[in-house]
């Protein structure tokens, strides 16, 4: 069987979780870790049996140690290091948020588009079992009405923030906040669904910061309409919801699908969930190796298109909330 050698950009928890999915995939080879610094890139290859370290972006993808890069570095980031990535002719698999703005997701399109190399952001759930569950059911709901998502998880970062320290999670100039952490998990799922709303109005608490700490938004289909919460500053226990005309699905957490079930008008229930036998982060290794090996640049799922509408939402959001970035000025 043919293996993907990966190199891996960002040391950080995430790392540490996606590199266990993907090591449920026989084709996933981990290759090589980028860190600006050699001690913590050593640290990270002794904790995952990485060969080879790099304290030079460059001299990892020039290379020929990789074939792909997973990027998980601050948002600020993934547009300059994916991008130095494919013009070394590596596929890119890039953590969410894609990008700071639609024009950084539109310049990596652009290079992955030029060097002919796969492109794909790292939203997880949409990929998974239940996830595609629940959309291959949408047709026993009738015509689709509403679409409701809620994601509000306390961060233990605003402790700090409530201190008077400002972390990462909560600094503009690495394109951080609630919504591009937090609320991208309710928008995604709903472009895949449904694609691009025609008009976008929201609310929300700007930080002192200048990021956003929580936000709602309500978007309007041609015949139907969608709501979602998101904060990093208050927990709820909402699930995601998609209302038809003759019933509902019902997916239990959106960031994390463990139960899908349907209730039809009529009163009949029934369980939609489909058993996942893997690390929730397995189906996006999966999806991106697929890719890779069968010759094709994009996800059918997770595809530019998705991803870039779900950037221009994100600007137009962070627009109506006052929320800037340094990024947004280049």
């Amino acid at each position: 069987m043919n293996r993907l050698r990966f190199g891996v950009i960002g040391t950080n928890f995430i790392s540490d979780w996606v590199i266990a999915g993907g090591r449920q995939d026989e084709r996933f080879e981990l290759a090589a870790v980028y860190s600006r610094t050699q001690e913590t890139a050593d640290a990270f290859a002794a904790r995952h049996n990485i060969p080879h370290t790099f304290t030079s972006l460059e001299a990892m993808v020039a290379g020929p140690l990789i074939d792909a890069v997973y990027v998980a570095s601050p948002n600020a980031l993934h547009a300059e290091q994916s991008i130095c990535c494919m013009e070394h002719g590596k596929h890119v698999l890039c953590e969410k948020a894609f990008a700071s703005n639609a024009r950084e997701a539109r310049e990596m399109i652009a290079a992955a588009r030029k060097n002919k190399v796969a492109l794909m952001e790292a939203m997880k759930p949409t990929l998974t079992p239940n996830f595609l569950a629940a959309r291959d059911a949408l047709g026993k709901i009738g015509a689709i009405r509403r679409y409701f998502s809620c994601y509000c998880q306390y961060s233990s970062r605003y402790d700090k923030f409530r201190e008077g320290v400002v972390l990462n999670a909560f600094r503009p100039e690495l394109s951080n906040g609630a919504l591009p952490d937090i609320g991208i998990y309710t928008v995604y799922p709903m472009v895949v669904l449904f694609g691009r709303p025609q008009t976008i109005k929201a609310a929300g608490l700007k930080l002192s910061s200048g990021v956003d700490g929580e936000g709602s938004v309500v978007f309007s289909y041609p015949a139907m309409d969608a709501a979602v919460l998101y904060s990093k500053i208050a927990n709820s226990s909402l699930p995601t919801e998609i209302q038809g005309e003759d019933g509902n699905i019902v997916l239990d957490r959106i960031n994390i699908i463990s139960e899908v079930n349907l209730h039809l008008r009529n009163g009949r229930k029934e369980s939609l969930s489909r058993p996942a036998d893997r690390n929730e982060y397995y189906y996006e290794i999966k999806e991106f190796i697929d890719m890779v090996q069968s010759g094709k640049q994009e996800s059918a799922v997770n595809s530019w298109e998705n991803s870039l509408i779900t950037m221009e939402i994100m600007d137009e959001i962070r627009k109506q909330l006052g929320v800037a970035y340094p990024a947004d000025k280049n």
